[in-house]
């Protein structure tokens, strides 16, 4: 049993020996920073049984564990809060624990799987700041569900079709004369941004011109020759037009040449690529059945609905009237296939939050056509990333490219560190591999510590500070420890567990209960999908060291057990560090 689980069944026994009263789920929290102990037991919800005050239960449960508990050493009552102080030799074997189990924080399977869809970029335009939040949390979720216990697949859903590729494969056939990523000397992905960026331009242009004659707006953005040649374009490829198809395998082709080199920069990969030229037309199958059991209805139009509104939502669109599929079809279609290719117990989207809605109404869809999937499909939503100059628009070329961030973000890693000086020894190689681990750290930290559902501003400088709450700060704690290893290795001093006899150091005891908080996070992320946790829990560890070696003396004490001790207890940490961070995807330097 683990040191929470022994304390549980001690308070649960108190409870009932004391007040002869049955609770079977006893919650334990950290105690606040600012009282003594280090777990707290709540007692006001059972003055509903227990006919005495908060603080005389705390008491009495708090007298029984003094004496009998076999880890509690002392306790203190704060009006309804009992805290509760360890012995000595709890948190040795505690430690010992953590030090002796190499799977520390993985957990054995759980027999169930999870699929998690994320990235799902368009093949009109590079990945850009706004993709990078979306990559790093499916990334991230993947690793923290692989880690308590799921078989993970990690999926991509590429839109690959419509009429806003046609714009960019219009315009390279207007303007492009031929231009290829070699020729431009540009990456595959931006090269096609190009042209999405100029053909907005020139459509604009045609609109100013149409109004500039009289033609209304709104009715100028329907006959600007441009919008109607895509139109056009997007029809022959429908028919399957060689010379179209053809045009569009080429410019797709290199964009998946330029997605690769950003995903295997960024460290990010997929089991599975669906293409939704492939999935589009998937769904019709699923119409049809919902309507012979009643679930859609048609109107005199011939277009088939779906009454939610007992759910909260509204009547929605399932299928046109001339037989043409709507973005809700295909998902169901898409989802039947994945359902078919993969049989998983859980489905997650990671799908910004302006699809919400779009996520109710098909979950809705799937309970009410009773999928045996149903009740395990999740939408991960997330909020926009803002910057400091306002919001991107792909169309207006005002995006902020993955590439071009990352770049940035390892210029100024390698700026901030020569600044600091500190690497002088480094050749070039290591340099190199230090200034992108700087780099990714500080931006996949910057954009996973905020919980996924809000809207965040993300500013470079601050991100790549090597102070605060930011992934530097972590990863250079990682390193100040892994030489504190190498010394204690030269000096060939074996990192050991004292004798039971020892008596801990404050800072010791801290350093012990923030590693063995490192399961319970992880468990918690996965329950909550939220790296937030993860990312929080590596800063606190991070702190709680920094306070640890602040503290006490590792090489210089003159007890050769606290000299081993703290050398094991660094240890821990470092290896509880890199774990956690990556969780995140986040290399640590062994040296900064």
């Amino acid at each position: 049993m683990t040191i929470e689980a022994i304390l549980k069944d001690d308070i649960q026994k108190a409870i009932q020996k004391h007040f002869d009263v049955t609770v079977e789920d006893i919650i334990l929290q950290p105690t606040k920073k600012e009282f003594e102990g280090f777990y707290t037991f709540v007692t006001f919800p059972l003055t509903k049984f227990i006919r005495k005050s908060p603080v005389e239960i705390g008491q009495i449960i708090g007298n029984e564990l003094a004496e009998h508990s076999s880890v509690a050493e002392k306790y203190n009552v704060v009006q309804g809060f009992l805290n509760i102080s360890l012995k000595d030799t709890t948190w040795l074997e505690l430690f010992s624990n953590v030090f002796n189990d190499q799977n520390f924080g993985s957990f054995p399977s759980n027999g169930q799987s999870v699929m998690v869809e994320f990235s799902s970029p368009n093949t009109n335009k590079p990945l850009h700041l706004g993709h990078l939040r979306n990559n790093f949390l499916g990334e991230s979720l993947a690793k923290i569900l692989k880690a308590s216990g799921f078989n993970v697949v990690k999926t991509c859903l590429v839109n690959d079709r419509g009429i806003h590729i046609c714009k960019s494969m219009l315009a390279y056939r207007e303007l492009g004369n031929g231009e290829t990523p070699e020729s431009s000397g540009m990456k595959g992905d931006h090269l096609a941004g190009k042209y999405y960026v100029l053909f907005d331009k020139e459509y604009k242009t045609q609109i100013k011109e149409l109004v500039e004659q009289g033609m209304p707006e709104e009715e100028a953005t329907k006959k600007a020759p441009w919008i109607l040649e895509a139109q056009k374009l997007l029809l022959l490829w429908e028919n399957s037009d060689p010379e179209t198809v053809a045009l569009w395998h080429k410019m797709n082709g290199w964009v998946y040449d330029g997605f690769r080199q950003t995903y295997d920069k960024i460290g990010v990969g997929f089991d599975k690529t669906y293409y939704e030229s492939n999935t589009y037309l998937l769904g019709k199958d699923i119409i049809e059945e919902g309507l012979q059991n009643n679930i859609f209805y048609k109107k005199p139009d011939n277009s088939v609905w779906i009454d939610l509104t007992e759910e909260g939502l509204d009547e929605k669109l399932v299928l046109r009237g001339d037989g043409t599929s709507v973005y809700i079809t295909q998902d169901l279609g898409t989802t039947e296939l994945k359902y078919s290719d993969f049989h998983n117990n859980r489905y997650l989207w990671v799908v910004g939050n302006e699809q919400d809605y779009h996520f109710k109404v098909l979950f809705a869809i799937l309970r009410k056509l009773g999928r045996p999937y149903a009740d395990g499909c999740y939408h991960i939503s997330y909020g926009m990333v803002d910057l400091p100059s306002g919001k991107m628009k792909s169309r207006e070329g005002t995006v902020v490219d993955a590439d071009d961030l990352v770049d940035q973000m390892i210029q100024t890693a390698a700026d901030r560190t020569q600044e600091l000086g500190k690497i002088d020894d480094f050749d070039s190689a290591e340099a190199k591999q230090l200034y992108n681990q700087l780099a990714l750290g500080a931006l996949k930290y910057f954009l996973l510590k905020v919980d996924p559902k809000k809207r965040m501003l993300f500013n470079p400088e601050e991100s790549i500070d090597f102070q605060g709450h930011t992934g530097p700060f972590i990863q250079y704690t990682y390193a100040r420890i892994r030489s504190i290893i190498r010394k204690a290795e030269q000096s060939r001093i074996q990192p050991v567990i004292p004798p039971v006899s020892y008596i801990l150091h404050p800072a010791e005891k801290e350093l012990i209960f923030a590693l063995s908080q490192y399961p319970v996070r992880v468990q918690a992320a996965a329950n909550e999908f939220a790296p937030s946790v993860i990312s929080l829990y590596a800063f606190e560890l991070a702190k709680v060291y920094n306070q640890f070696y602040a503290e006490v003396s590792i090489f210089s004490d003159p007890n050769p057990d606290s000299v081993k001790f703290r050398v094991a207890l660094s240890g821990a940490v470092s290896e509880t560090i890199q774990k956690a961070l990556g969780l995140l995807g986040i290399e640590v330097p062994e040296r900064m």
